[in-house]
């Protein structure tokens, strides 16, 4: 082992692994293939959250003291998103699903070709890329990959909304175009068909637990579409029966897209139902006898007790933050909440 390298060992899994100087501990687990809770990966959210049991020379990229108050970090807790280990460390993980930890793919580094962009709102975008270098990555369905801007050193996260299967050597993703957004500007008015672009992945948590029969909950917004029509797909491919609801909250109903897609789904899956709802219904859309509300209401309306149901939630911020209390308050127990959360870098 090289000096800059050294072991980090997960409590209470037992797990060790060789974690570079220049590297943080997340990426070096997801590099060999360890599936770590994470969210944002931008020490924002919490969601790495773990305990040193022992070494201290452990540094950290710059963070959010919402994510990690400065009496905490004093009392032993770090951020693994941003830790850079500088001796062997041994780490308590608080947040981890055992199924899930060992069964992660390894990221890899990917060249990919723009083979279609298309609007499916005024403000999404359904970007179509095929992998040229390697043909094929391994990931799982609802999970995400970050794809850098062009001529920048910046990336940006996106699920991808097909699947595995279907889906080959192609990755789709739906992306939500801001003002300003850095890499949304970029695809909107400067990519096009043909161009290539880097993308690394698979990463995420946002994946069906195996072996479950439970009732699944998934609630969206925005471009939160992507990770749960790949989840929803790949029931689909399966035959599954397991009972599913979408709650899917938009604004109006020019914002709403996929909805053929997923009224075929409800044919293709006896035991499942897609419930969209309109915050702000306008006349000039057309009629509407759907819900009216937020989505984070339309779901206290139809559900009452979440405490043996899977749930998935992914949209704007929020969104989530909202539908996250509310899913608690109807008994779904923590970690059983699995989630994305969309920061953007543009004006919402």
């Amino acid at each position: 082992m090289s000096d800059s390298r050294h072991v980090v060992r997960f409590e209470p899994v037992g797990i060790e692994i060789e974690v570079d100087e220049t590297q943080t501990v997340l990426r070096a687990a997801a590099e060999q293939g360890l599936m770590l809770m994470h969210g944002c990966k931008e020490g924002q959210c919490a969601a790495c959250k773990s305990f040193v049991l022992d070494g201290d020379d452990i540094e950290l990229e710059r963070y959010s003291t919402f994510a990690l108050p400065d009496f905490e970090r004093e009392e032993g807790f770090t951020l693994l998103c941003r830790a850079h280990v500088y001796e062997d460390v041994r780490i308590e993980l608080l947040n981890y699903d055992e199924e899930m930890i060992r069964s992660g793919l390894p990221i890899q580094h990917a060249v990919a070709q723009v083979t279609s962009k298309e609007p499916v709102t005024h403000d999404m975008r359904h970007l179509v890329l095929q992998l040229v270098e390697p043909e094929t990555v391994a990931y799982f369905p609802g999970q995400y990959f970050d794809i850098t801007v062009p001529g920048t050193e910046e990336s940006r996260s996106f699920s991808v909304a097909c699947t595995p299967t279907a889906g080959g050597g192609r990755l789709e993703f739906v992306i939500r175009v801001y003002p300003d957004g850095l890499f949304s500007t970029f695809l909107d008015r400067e990519l096009a068909v043909g161009d290539r672009l880097q993308v690394v992945g698979p990463f995420g948590v946002f994946t069906l637990r195996e072996g479950r029969e439970s009732d699944l909950v998934f609630v969206g917004g925005g471009a939160g579409m992507a990770p749960i029509l790949s989840v929803l797909r790949s029931l689909a491919e399966r035959g599954s029966t397991r009972t599913a609801t979408y709650y899917y909250g938009a604004r109006r109903k020019r914002d709403l897209c996929f909805e053929k897609e997923l009224r075929a789904l409800e044919e293709a899956l006896p035991n499942f139902r897609f419930v969209p709802a309109l915050s702000e219904p306008d006349a000039d859309d057309g009629p509407w006898d759907g819900e009216v509300g937020l989505i984070t209401d339309v779901v206290k309306a139809h559900e009452t007790d979440l405490s043996e149901a899977d749930c998935y939630v992914c949209g704007p911020p929020p969104m989530v933050e909202a539908a996250m209390e509310v899913l608690a308050a109807l008994g779904a127990p923590d970690k059983r909440i699995y989630y994305d959360k969309f920061t953007t870098t543009g004006t919402p």
